[in-house]
């Protein structure tokens, strides 16, 4: 472990030659889609990229990112309440200037990947030296960062980290990530119809007369960009009124995707009477479907169950291409364990730089969590 030493860079081109074949395992980390965050990151957002190395040898990659809050046109407009209103002051005022160690674009563990399997003892303490070095970079452009976030630990990394220096931090816990484990007897959505039960069988054949009249296309590199600021619309609209934000996507940002990933990334189109009304993304992560961005219109959505139609369809595309599980993420919990996702715990990693704030971050934290009402459902048989 003495051997060990890392490096961070600010540009895709200067990454080792070996990034890719270290990040194989995981489609976050490699440079195709690095080098989407780097062309069409959000405004407020500034990549770094962490090789690590035993003597000359590249074993680890991982991904840091800067977020300046202050660029932010919303945090999120869909809730109204006192609550809501001290976190986005306290937010402003006292962590406007936030860096996560892994990617807080997506939900799921995709901070880091290794060649070689690394005890979490020196995990822990090249995390931590790399958010000291990042910080010390911004502070001599005259930027300080207030709070520094090592982010998605599942439960056994977690348990792991949290036994050395990482457990001079604060560790919490959000909203659980909703994860689709599939059944491998399933071939088809035939497969996984016969095995729900009445109610989430007529809830399916409910959606699916609802959509009469759309019609979903797997849309083309052209198709994007000739979609581009419909799709992009959409999306706004989405994300202008989640819970609480801490980006938007720059508006190339899918377009860019699409030309750098390929295949591995799948973006569809919703169409009523010719018109896009609605689209969502899936990126292809080895044997893992995630489920990325998507867009809607409000009065479509809402007479058409097209949100839950959507959720059906990443489904069958899951189970029609052999994947494993899907990863949901961590909004509209109620209705994707309708379809079958189960909540699954993480953990991430808090201190702030101001020793008086850090010293009672625990119960700040918890003031600013949201609220979790929702009912699990299980829909099988």
């Amino acid at each position: 472990m003495d051997k060990l030493t890392f490096k961070i860079y600010n540009s895709i081109e200067d990454l080792p030659l070996l990034w890719d074949t270290v990040a194989q395992s995981n489609v976050f980390l490699q440079t195709s889609y690095l080098s989407v965050l780097e062309c069409s990151a959000p405004i407020n957002m500034e990549c770094f990229y962490i090789g690590i190395f035993e003597e000359k040898d590249l074993i680890g990659v991982s991904l840091a990112q800067y977020l300046d809050l202050n660029k932010l046109e919303s945090f999120g407009e869909r809730d109204k309440s006192l609550k809501v209103a001290f976190r986005n002051f306290i937010f402003k005022k006292f962590a406007s200037h936030t860096l996560f160690l892994g990617n807080n674009m997506i939900t799921g563990q995709n901070g880091y990947a290794f060649s070689k399997e690394i005890d979490f003892e020196w995990i822990s303490k090249v995390l931590l030296q790399s958010a000291e070095e990042i910080t010390t970079y911004f502070k001599k452009k005259g930027i300080t960062i207030h709070l520094v976030s090592f982010k998605d630990f599942y439960e056994d990394c977690a348990v792991e980290l949290r036994k050395f220096r990482l457990s001079e931090t604060y560790e919490f816990n959000t909203q659980p990530n909703m994860i689709f484990y599939l059944d491998p007897n399933w071939k088809s959505m035939t497969n996984y119809v016969e095995a729900l039960s009445k109610k989430y069988r007529d809830q399916y054949k409910r959606a699916i007369k609802k959509f009469n009249g759309i019609k979903v296309k797997n849309l083309s590199y052209e198709e994007v960009i000739k979609y581009e600021h419909i799709i992009y619309d959409l999306y706004h609209y989405v994300a202008k009124n989640a819970p609480f934000n801490t980006f938007f996507l720059a508006e190339n940002h899918f377009s860019v995707l699409k030309g750098q990933c390929g295949n591995r990334f799948q973006i569809f189109g919703y169409f009523l009477n010719d018109q896009l009304v609605g689209f969502h993304t899936l990126l292809l992560n080895d044997d893992v479907l995630e489920t990325y961005f998507l867009g809607y219109e409000e009065t479509v959505q809402k007479e058409n169950m097209l949100y839950l139609n959507m959720l059906y369809n990443m489904t069958s595309y899951g189970i029609e291409n052999g994947f494993q599980r899907i990863i949901f993420g961590r909004t509209a919990l109620e209705i994707k364990s309708s379809i079958g996702a189960t909540p699954v715990n993480m953990s991430g990693f808090i201190y702030h730089n101001n020793k008086w704030i850090n010293k009672y971050i625990g119960k700040i934290f918890k003031q600013l969590e949201p609220e979790l009402n929702w009912q699990q459902r299980h829909p099988f048989k």
